[in-house]
């Protein structure tokens, strides 16, 4: 859960279409940058008579304030703010971007059984996968110890009246599983209140369609074949989405090997250690991207028993779960609507 990676994770790949500029009543725009320590891809449909000439500023400016509220990096986020404010059972008034992905964060922690746990970064830093430069390498069982008793979301309680409070108050937090999520729903919202109904919003790999394509046609995204030496264009499955998220989290390209074992970055805050259930990637798809971006995080660690009977569970949310054997195969995990939304053939 490092904040915000250079596409560490494993990244969602928009499928190459060909796009009519100008033809017929359709037109596309698209607009791309960087963002939140990755990229974003943003394609946007529109009609003979709409105009797109404000929209580049106006998605400019909405990312600036969610990476303003969400950033580890930015030295007076918001996040670094609360992060700061050390006193418990005292209230800390939420912006309103914040405090929506608190809530949802508390949720997912919940629903997942705090497999998910977005105050994680102590660990995550003690085993080497953090921002701070430390060594990979096995930790003490001791330092582990220590570690778990400064994490816990459950540590932090949620008012629907726009405040967090914290029951302890060295929890902090680290939003880079969620945020980028966030940030692909509030340029949806944007563009959305801009009167477009077609359009397709990319950031670091998770992405949120809305409509079709200039052609008509339901938008396709790809999920990265989960291997370590796949290039980054390697599609695994095709998936069209129908006004849907999808996010994808996956661990074979960070990692280390320690006397013949490997230690992925994805830790179980449970246990203090990395996961050893053999999930190599998962994709889910959710209306928002935001609760697929974090769902996908945890199901990592529930693996694939207990993660699919929560996905089965739910209403309108699928995934795909896979996992590495012993021999080198893969095999893979659905939920019950998953193989519905795949396609087949070339994009």
């Amino acid at each position: 859960m490092r904040s915000f990676p250079l596409c560490i994770r494993t990244a969602v790949l928009l499928i190459a279409s060909v796009f009519a500029f100008g033809c017929g009543q359709n037109r596309v725009a698209a607009f791309s940058g960087k963002t939140m320590g990755t990229t974003y891809h943003i394609k946007v449909v529109y009609g003979f008579l709409q105009s797109t000439g404000q929209l580049e500023d106006q998605i400019s400016r909405r990312l600036r304030e969610v990476n303003q509220s969400m950033s580890a990096f930015i030295p007076e986020s918001e996040l670094n703010r609360f992060n700061n404010f050390q006193k418990t059972g005292e209230p800390f008034h939420a912006s309103s971007d914040f405090m929506k992905v608190m809530t949802l964060a508390c949720e997912i922690h919940r629903i997942t059984e705090g497999a998910w746990d977005g105050t994680l970064k102590p660990l995550i830093d003690l085993w080497g996968f953090g921002s701070k430069h430390v060594d990979r390498q096995v930790p003490e069982p001791s330092a582990i110890a220590q570690c778990l008793k400064t994490i816990g979301f459950q540590h932090i309680a949620c008012f629907p009246e726009g405040y967090l409070v914290k029951k302890k108050a060295f929890v902090t937090v680290d939003l880079a599983s969620i945020a980028k999520g966030y940030g692909v729903d509030a340029i949806c919202e944007l563009i959305a209140e801009g009167g477009f109904d077609n359009y397709l919003v990319e950031i670091g790999g998770e992405v949120r369609a809305s409509g079709r394509n200039s052609q008509g046609r339901p938008w396709k995204v790809g999920i990265n074949t989960p291997k370590s030496d796949a290039a980054v264009d390697d599609v695994y499955r095709i998936v069209a989405l129908n006004n849907q998220a999808m996010a994808t989290s996956g661990n074979y390209r960070n990692f280390f090997e320690m006397n013949g074992k490997r230690y992925s970055h994805v830790v179980d805050p449970r246990t203090g250690y990395p996961v050893d259930n053999a999930v190599i990637s998962v994709s889910v798809s959710a209306s928002s991207c935001a609760f697929a971006d974090a769902l996908a995080t945890g199901l990592m660690v529930m693996g694939p028993d207990k993660g699919l009977e929560l996905i089965n569970g739910l209403e309108n949310i699928e995934c795909l779960m896979v996992v590495q054997n012993r021999d080198g195969s893969q095999t893979d995990f659905s939920s019950s609507g998953f193989d519905r939304m795949c396609q087949t053939g070339a994009p």
